[in-house]
């Protein structure tokens, strides 16, 4: 009998919100119990619209719905966090993350309902199941949020319904329903987050750093929803659209959201930016060697597009050559998390309004580098890009930073938590960089023995554990500010957790395996 990969993968998680409610055990962490039961039903009702092609939207191929691994990270997200803010007593945070908690319950439940909707016949049991689940979370809703909060989980909702409808009618085949949910549902709640410190710039409190990412983020989104509904109605290949294409990205940058910037942080933010990165000698070297990473990258590019230029048109880059950059990215990160978060948080936010203005140069074929770009980039390609956008760089990216952006520096005793909570900031270069890496290269070259029901291999999970172990040590040696005390039984488990959930995993391992260990570190 053949092994599901989806039981598998839905278990794995459901262990995941054990951990967590055994931990925390309160109101929330039991909805969080009944959100997990609810979303394996409905998962399988997703799976199937997928399969008969009634999923109203086109969907990434080749993977399954992703419901069960998606719909948790918020709330497990907001459950840990708001455990650690209570614990140092920060009230502030600790009530926005009862936000976060129950916006991202609502967010999965109306994922649930739309799927129940378009489902024919309607599926009594999992309409029961979803009912109670909805229920519970809805009435400790009522419970523990005020109006005000539940006010600003509906403008989530809100924004994530119509964003929604403008980027899934836009980018088809780009995300599965559960990928859709994680990161139209973050870019949401960023969105709203601004709006509401926009509005409130008396009460506009904490690091200036912490507001570069919101602004670069809907300063993107606008850009890239103004421009894709623009280039419906006209060429955006010929000199005249990429003129105005540069222009118009002029005036968003400097017209609007540098204004925009400076109202949060009280300054210009150019001036405090040079004041940021020459604050120290030790800046400018780690900016220095970032540069050459980056001019490394670059040339690694170019040497396997020259290769294929010399040999078959047919040539990919193997799963080797793609897990380069693993290695050049997590080069990049291990000093910065050492020596200097900040600047790291600063530069990996400057990275990804780069990485994204890039692609939608190469998107739209703006002249001079769009064609080059799509040349370039094409060499790289796997399954999991089989829409118009090219995100596995943009993943990358993302993977390693989400625990450097989300790390509760308010909650944390002189910006270091104790115990396994030490190795937060790390989870992404451990789950992505050191362990996706060695799963893969492992698993590719040596590995013969494949879990159950999937391609990934027995030699490549166990090898990737064993790296990420190694990492650890060696980050004890190089990181004073951490000390583990007597979780390395925890960290061992964590660590194991989360590479049972990259070898059964179809969604992007990349945004998913951080994010888990994140939160299996935090508690």
């Amino acid at each position: 009998m053949q092994t599901n990969p989806v039981l598998v993968e839905s278990a794995v998680v459901f262990s995941v919100v054990m951990c967590v409610h055994m931990a925390v055990w309160n109101q929330h962490s039991w909805c969080c119990v009944a959100l997990a039961i609810q979303a394996f039903y409905v998962q399988h009702k997703w799976d199937r619209l997928l399969r008969n092609g009634n999923a109203v939207f086109q969907w990434r191929l080749s993977a399954n719905s992703g419901i069960v691994p998606a719909v948790m990270v918020m709330p497990l997200l907001g459950v840990t966090l708001r455990e650690k803010c209570a614990a140092s007593g920060n009230v502030y945070f600790e009530r926005f993350s009862m936000v976060v908690t129950v916006t991202g319950m609502m967010l999965a439940l109306f994922l649930s309902l739309l799927a129940l909707g378009i489902t024919r016949p309607v599926p009594t049991n999992t309409c029961v199941i979803a009912g109670v689940a909805s229920s519970a979370i809805l009435y400790t809703v009522k419970q523990t949020l005020t109006v005000s909060e539940v006010i600003e989980v509906l403008e989530v909702l809100l924004i994530f319904v119509y964003l929604s409808l403008i980027v899934l009618y836009l980018l088809p085949r780009c995300f599965t329903p559960g990928e859709a949910l994680l990161i139209v549902g973050g870019i949401s709640f960023i969105v709203n987050q601004l709006i509401k410190r926009s509005l409130n710039l008396a009460e506009v409190k904490g690091e200036p750093v912490h507001y570069f990412l919101p602004v670069v983020v809907v300063g993107s989104l606008l850009l890239g929803v103004f421009f894709a509904l623009l280039f419906c109605f006209m060429e955006s290949e010929t000199w005249v659209s990429s003129l105005f294409f540069h222009m118009m990205t002029a005036v968003l940058g400097l017209g609007i959201l540098m204004p925009w910037l400076s109202l949060l942080i009280r300054r210009h933010p150019i001036m405090w930016l040079l004041d940021f990165v020459t604050l120290n000698d030790k800046r400018l070297c780690l900016l220095g060697y970032w540069v050459l990473l980056a001019t490394l990258a670059i040339l690694v590019v170019l040497h396997q597009n020259y290769q294929r230029q010399s040999g078959s048109k047919k040539h990919q880059a193997s799963t080797v050559v793609r897990k380069y950059f693993h290695l050049i990215v997590v080069a990049t990160f291990v000093p910065g998390l050492v020596y200097d978060r900040q600047l790291l948080h600063v530069a990996s936010v400057g990275c990804l309004g780069a990485f994204l203005l890039l692609e939608y140069v190469r998107y739209f074929r703006i002249r001079p580098l769009g064609q080059l770009l799509r040349q370039l980039l094409t060499l790289f390609l796997d399954e999991r890009d089989s829409g118009p956008l090219i995100l596995t760089h943009i993943y990358l990216l993302l993977g390693m930073s989400l625990p450097i952006w989300l790390f509760p520096g308010p909650c944390a005793p002189k910006g270091i938590l104790p115990g396994a909570g030490g190795l937060v900031p790390y989870a992404g270069v451990l789950a992505v960089g050191v362990g996706d890496t060695v799963a893969s290269v492992f698993g590719s070259s040596m590995g013969e023995i494949r879990w159950p029901g999937t391609k990934k291999t027995v030699e490549g999970t166990a090898t990737s554990v064993f790296a990420q172990i190694i990492a650890v040590a060696i980050f004890l040696i190089f990181d004073p500010t951490i000390n583990l005390n007597s979780t390395y039984s925890w960290i061992v488990g964590s660590i194991t957790m989360v590479a049972m959930l990259e070898a059964y995993t179809s969604q992007i391992d990349n945004l998913l395996l951080p994010l888990y260990l994140f939160i299996l570190l935090l508690l």
